[in-house]
């Protein structure tokens, strides 16, 4: 466990003799501070969290980073010009430790304490599914290793430190979601984290308009397979069905293992069968092995972060029994949940976020259910220059789908457009401005037959429509 000795010679490369205080875990929120925490006080915009010290201490955090002098008359140990020796071994706590930057601070300690730790770390990147991935390869590494998971989406250059920070010296493995928004970025929380395994997921469109362009993102997921060691201690995990990503081999010294859902990749999926919430029915090949399994992963595009999972336990010296065992344990379908309606009709809730390839993986599944589907769509935002062509590209899907298609908001207009253009009957599509509207006419036409797939950006907040529609427990 992290402590005072630790946190002062990760700052100031200057290993003092004290009495040691172990620190827990690291926050940046007074309110998920626990007993023995680090609280980082960071400047905001709207918010300064040197306001929240207190709040921070009375939760029994020991020590806080603070970048700027607080009224409150804690004890400070100014840190930003090296240490003096003289107080520390008489330090209490609660104390502050005054640094130039607290981000920066926070990210030096995790990479110290990253750096003192034997273990395997799984970097996890991509533009969709990095969630699910990293939940699936979770529950497949602990069938053998004490594994730690990234917590929520804790996946930027505050997230990932924090979790890095709750590492222990029992821990033998980790899996780091790694998030991207400017190159340069995954660079960095690799410095960080020191992965040995890197996987790759796909990529998409979604945050194209702060990246630019696919080629963009795709550069920037490639730091994560450029910062792994050679073969054999590295292993890059490559979707071969997505040309980007293929092309990565030659960014990278470390072995490269292909999956997909062709012969060509080293390890591939046929035989697919979707089950709706009842999973999906699947063979597995790797060299001369075919399994047939069955698990209890929800769309077709689960097939992808099964591979994934089972390709991180091969490489990691899993046996098959393992793998399958974790893969029929994983609860990895964290975002999209199936609840009913008032009416009894389904309700897909899937309103986490929105990018075209969630959206098309989501309407798939629709497709797999029984009954009247309804697909109620939103704005998919920050797209860029690719906002027209994903959400016509999800229109004609719904087309195919969907029995009714529902809109919300002004950039789903082209999702209604495209529908009507690959068919589908005018009196078929309905579209809204806002979540009331929408509420509003669900309730008055959802049969207990109906499967309704409600799917759109985060900001839209169309988990209120679900809120709205879902049946008293």
């Amino acid at each position: 466990m992290l402590t005072f000795t630790d946190l002062i010679e990760a700052l100031t490369n200057s290993r003092q003799e004290m009495t040691n205080t172990f620190i827990t875990e690291a926050a940046i929120d007074s309110r998920q501070v626990i007993p023995g925490g680090l609280f980082v006080a960071i400047p905001g915009e709207k918010v300064d969290g040197h306001a929240f010290v207190t709040q921070a201490f009375q939760r029994g955090a020991v020590a806080a980073l603070i970048e700027h002098e607080i009224e409150e008359p804690f004890a400070v140990i100014d840190l930003r010009n090296g240490v003096q020796a003289e107080g520390l071994a008489r330090l209490k706590t609660p104390v502050c430790f005054l640094v130039r930057n607290s981000v920066s601070a926070l990210q030096q300690i995790a990479a110290f304490w990253r750096r003192k730790l034997d273990l395997r770390v799984i970097g996890v990147t991509g533009s969709v599914g990095k969630s699910t991935t990293k939940e699936a390869i979770a529950q497949v590494l602990s069938q053998r290793y004490i594994t730690l998971k990234s917590a929520a989406n804790l996946n930027n250059e505050i997230g990932l430190p924090l979790n890095v920070l709750k590492l222990t010296p029992g821990h033998q493995c980790a899996v780091l979601e790694m998030g991207f928004y400017v190159p340069g970025e995954i660079k960095q929380l690799c410095e960080i984290a020191l992965p040995q395994v890197g996987v790759l997921t796909n990529i998409g469109t979604v945050h194209a308009e702060r990246a630019g362009s696919q080629e963009v993102i795709a550069r920037g997921k490639s730091e994560l397979v450029q910062a792994l060691p050679p073969a054999p201690e590295g292993v890059a995990i490559l979707n071969f069905d997505d040309p980007f990503i293929r092309a990565m081999k030659t960014a990278t010294k470390a072995r490269v293992f292909y999956y997909g859902l062709t012969p060509e990749a080293d390890l591939w999926a046929d035989e697919v069968i979707g089950m709706g919430l009842e999973g999906l029915r699947l063979c597995v090949h790797y060299k001369n092995e075919a399994l047939h399994l069955r698990v209890p992963m929800i769309g077709r595009h689960s097939v992808e972060t099964i591979l994934r999972a089972a390709a991180v336990g091969l490489a990691e010296g899993l046996t098959w029994d393992e793998i399958v065992r974790g893969l029929q344990e994983s609860q990895a379908q964290l975002r999209l949940a199936a609840v009913r309606a008032e009416s009894g009709a389904l309700i897909l809730d899937d309103t986490y976020n929105a990018s075209p390839e969630s959206t098309l993986a989501a309407l798939n599944l629709l497709d797999e259910l029984q009954g009247r589907k309804i697909a109620v769509l939103g704005d998919m935002l920050e797209l860029g220059q690719y906002e027209r062509e994903g959400h016509e590209k999800v229109g004609m899907r719904a087309a195919q789908v969907a029995d009714v298609l529902v809109t919300l908001g002004p950039r789903a207009h082209l999702i209604a457009q495209a529908a009507r253009k690959a068919g589908m009957q005018e009196n078929a599509v309905f579209e809204y401005e806002d979540v009331s509207e929408t509420v509003n006419w669900l309730k008055q036409r959802l049969t207990s037959t109906d499967a309704v797939l409600i799917k759109g950006s985060h900001g839209l907040r169309m988990d209120n429509i679900v809120a709205a529609l879902e049946r008293p427990q």
